[in-house]
């Protein structure tokens, strides 16, 4: 008997345990969770704003100097017509070295101006760095140029940027363009730049001691740096720019041959920009570099570098914060687990308002009590602050696609497909001057109550709101779920729209407010759906023809006689999906912008009478979308 007793006893444990190893799994879980979106996240977020500052401030150079060097060739490009109108009409030397004065006065970019002809003929005037303008009346290059020789021009050549040319008074850039007199190319107008001139571009982008600019040539020879006083390294640049990279002063240029592409800044290798370690005299610098063209016969490059402590020390501080929060985690569980017995009676509730959470019926989730015990106390807070926040995250993400998504099977049920979709777009008629007398209080107030018209109407037909695109709406139905009447739905969706915004506008106009027109656009057809972007910039979105189509008939409402208090225009791809043609009017054939094909569209009645299916469809004067 005792045997029998013994062998049907089943093993128990005791509530304490049980809810001691509960609530410490569930704490531990729960803080491993935030503990590790929070790390992901802020490793995501460190390197996303140092690729940002490394778009950012290189791009900077590069705009300071390409608006530099266009410039330079803007100018010269305006004096070409001139110049060779003064060729044909015989102008004298002086007259020409005249012209070449006001033209360099009136552009301070410019140092050197010269006209050489094909007999090596030259007239030229170069302004020193005191101001003072010489002029050029021999065949000797004057600063800027290179030798005798010229770029090999044609007479319908474009603007054309010779090499980067050393001079005993300073290092130039110069862009030739061809002077064509009779048909035939008779001389060559060449304007020359100091790359004096753009120190200060590069000195002004120099962020302090912990940062460093510089230019090198086509020839990898330094011609600009920010910190030839004091490098970051210590000592100075003895050299006279430009100089050969290998031979410089400073070590991290002269080491760049040694750098080590950090693949965490792919960001900013996709625009051109390429970040890199390289070790200098026991330390490491990081190094941004980019390709200056179209200003010189060979690509320039730009570059900057920082310590390499200035990514450093983010990483650290993020491993210490992962260190502490796993700390934490430890003692949570450890006190959870030891105070089990005395947390063991609000579980209940914490497991009901849990399960809610899980279904995402945030509004029916009670808050937790607050309780004398402190980890109860700050588990109800905890709690409760995580629904305040998704309820805040449902604000900016539709509930209604994030279920679809989940019971579809999450992320594979967001990868970008194509499917058969029923696209609407609207918009409000007149939007912009009727918001030009109203506060943004008022527009955004309007604005408000007009999406949450829309969103219900959309929501209450099974549709997802796509996006918001300043007045207007774009939203879809077939997608995530597939449905086979999303044509139905959508224009069941469109006269809802309709009916609310009818008594809206009755409102008010009881109110003294001017009523809001809309038009609507409906186009059913193959489109591609699912998550587009890149890394962490994902948008679940629509693309493609269809979409674009809606856009239009959107537009096309335009042209509809009257001012209606709604337009809704469907393709006739719409319309054969619809079982019943009722309230409908063929309103022919058009051209839509961006289609190279005519397309059928109908009117449909905002507020079609409930009557059987209409024997025959009028004509509506609407003008062709040429």
């Amino acid at each position: 008997m005792a045997k029998m007793r013994s062998k049907n006893r089943r093993f128990q444990v005791s509530l304490s345990t049980l809810v001691g190893a509960g609530s410490g799994g569930f704490v531990a879980l729960a803080i491993a969770l935030v503990l590790g979106m929070s790390v992901t996240a802020n490793f995501q977020n460190t390197f996303s704003l140092l690729n940002d500052k490394t778009i950012l401030s290189t791009q900077g150079l590069e705009q300071q100097l390409r608006t530099h060097f266009a410039s330079v060739e803007n100018a010269v490009v305006g004096l070409q017509p001139s110049f060779e109108n003064g060729l044909e009409t015989g102008k004298s030397p002086d007259r020409i070295l005249e012209d070449l004065t006001l033209a360099l006065k009136s552009n301070q970019d410019i140092t050197t101006l010269a006209i050489t002809w094909m007999d090596g003929r030259r007239l030229g005037i170069y302004r020193a760095l005191n101001g003072k303008l010489w002029r050029i009346k021999e065949a000797v290059p004057p600063p800027g140029f290179e030798g005798q020789d010229l770029p090999e021009l044609a007479p319908d050549s474009p603007p054309t940027w010779g090499e980067v040319v050393i001079h005993d008074v300073g290092t130039f850039s110069n862009v030739s363009v061809p002077l064509v007199s009779g048909g035939s190319l008779t001389a060559v107008l060449t304007a020359a730049t100091s790359m004096e001139d753009l120190a200060e571009i590069v000195s002004a982008r120099d962020e302090g001691p912990d940062n460093t600019v510089f230019i090198l040539d086509g020839q990898d020879r330094v011609i600009l740096h920010s910190d030839s006083d004091w490098l970051q390294t210590g000592g100075q640049i003895t050299e006279k720019f430009p100089m050969p990279r290998q031979t410089i002063s400073d070590p991290v240029l002269k080491n760049l041959a040694e750098q080590e592409r950090l693949e965490e800044f792919g960001k900013a290798a996709d625009l051109g920009i390429y970040v890199s370690f390289v070790p200098a005299d026991e330390d490491e610098f990081i190094v941004m570099t980019a390709e200056l063209s179209g200003f010189s016969s060979v690509p320039l490059t730009i570059g900057q570098y920082y310590r390499g402590a200035t990514v450093s020390r983010e990483v650290h501080r993020l491993s210490g914060s992962m260190i502490v929060g796993l700390g934490m985690l430890a003692v949570s569980v450890v006190i959870a687990f030891w105070l089990g017995r005395r947390v063991s009676r609000p579980l209940r509730n914490l497991a009901r308002q849990s399960e809610r959470v899980g279904a995402l019926n945030l509004n029916e989730v009670e808050k937790l009590p607050r309780s004398r015990v402190a980890e109860m106390d700050q588990v109800a807070i905890a709690f409760n602050s995580m629904v305040e926040g998704l309820k805040a995250m449902n604000t900016y993400v539709p509930r209604s696609l994030f279920i679809k998504l989940m019971r579809l099977g999450g992320s594979k049920a967001a990868e970008a497909r194509e499917a058969d979709l029923t696209i609407l777009f609207s918009d409000i008629v007149g939007f912009t001057a009727l918001s030009e007398h109203m506060s943004a209080e008022e527009t955004a107030d309007i604005l408000n109550t007009h999406f949450a018209i829309l969103v219900e109407a959309v929501e209450t037909e099974g549709g997802t709101v796509d996006k918001f695109m300043g007045d207007g709406m774009l939203a879809f139905w077939g997608a995530p779920d597939a449905r086979p009447d999303h044509a139905e739905a959508a224009v069941r969706a469109a006269r809802r729209i309709a009916a609310a915004l009818h008594t809206a506008n009755a409102k008010a106009a009881a109110q003294g407010r001017p009523p809001i027109r809309m038009r609507v656009g409906i186009h059913s057809g193959p489109a591609v759906v699912g998550n587009v972007g890149a890394h962490d910039r994902w948008n679940y979105t629509v693309v493609g023809d269809t979409v674009n189509a809606a856009e239009r008939l959107q537009h096309l409402g335009r042209e509809v006689a009257g001012e209606p208090e709604m337009t809704i225009l469907a393709s006739a791809d719409t319309v054969a999906r619809l079982p019943v043609q009722t309230g409908l009017t063929a309103v022919g054939e058009h051209y839509l912008r961006g289609r190279s094909e005519r397309m059928d569209v109908f009117w449909l009645d905002p507020h079609p009478p409930k009557a059987a299916e209409q024997d025959s469809l009028q004509e509506r004067p609407v003008s062709a979308a040429e």
